[in-house]
């Protein structure tokens, strides 16, 4: 399905990552990718991982330093050529943002989340574009707090709504170039980031209780929408925010914790 094809993950920062499970169901299918981190914390996680993908490529990026983006991007091209998709998993607010209430949130804090979860997506676009000579494929991650209020969540889902809108946006801009822009409103995962957001363990219950699936998404499940939107199956299909939370957006009167 991607055999011969190229890709860059933003994203990884360890196995439960939604950004490494993407990755795995890329590979899985053939395409060979390109892996970026930020900070020397987070390189021997990513270079364990991604040990075993031949020909994968692992560069550092910090996408608020405009010097790492360019650099991580002449890499690729440097040694893939040319880039058929990316897919963007980054999304980061200060702790104290994501707990109590919205409305003392700070400047600083909400600056910082919008300039590294949804600015970084025109961002990293714009690089890309050069090395999508074919046409391709961006794929990120948002979540149902860009849509609804989501206790906790806060600053973020501000972020995530940006974000969602910024897809739309850049759709259109990146269409003639054949270049296809979605995201992926994914159910909530137990991952690093998911973690700093006060009430994560009961929302995960509320959600398995309640939706109609009657359990969480799996890290797999999303990597598999991502593999069909960065292939040739999805080939119409841009602008789009695709729910993948067993089904939990469309519900509305929500059941108790304790219905039996």
């Amino acid at each position: 399905m991607l055999e011969n094809k190229t890709g860059m993950i933003f994203g990884v920062a360890n196995q439960r990552s939604i950004a490494w499970a993407c990755a795995q169901a890329c590979a899985e299918r053939g395409a060979r990718l390109a892996f970026t981190y930020q900070g020397e914390r987070l390189k021997e996680n990513v270079e364990k991982l991604t040990a075993n993908l031949d020909g994968s490529l692992v560069v550092p990026c910090d996408v608020t330093n405009q010097a790492d983006v360019d650099a991580a991007f002449q890499s690729v091209g440097k040694e893939f050529g040319k880039l058929d998709f990316l897919i963007h998993s980054i999304a980061f607010a200060p702790k104290e943002a994501l707990e109590g209430e919205f409305v003392m949130t700070t400047r600083e804090a909400f600056q910082t989340a919008l300039d590294i979860s949804a600015f970084s997506l025109t961002q990293l676009a714009l690089a890309a574009l050069p090395l999508m000579t074919d046409g391709g494929s961006i794929v990120s991650m948002s979540y149902y707090g860009a849509e609804k209020v989501v206790p906790n969540y806060n600053v973020m889902g501000v972020a995530k709504a940006a974000l969602e809108s910024s897809t739309r946006y850049l759709a259109e801009d990146l269409g003639k170039h054949n270049i296809r822009v979605n995201a992926i409103s994914a159910g909530p995962l137990n991952t690093l980031s998911a973690r700093g957001v006060k009430g994560m363990g009961a929302m995960l219950k509320h959600i398995a209780a309640n939706a109609p699936m009657r359990r969480n998404v799996e890290a797999r499940e999303v990597g598999n929408t991502a593999l069909f939107l960065v292939s040739d199956l999805s080939s119409a299909i841009t602008g789009e925010t695709i729910y993948v939370d067993c089904g939990f957006n469309i519900i509305g009167i929500q059941r108790h914790f304790d219905e039996t």
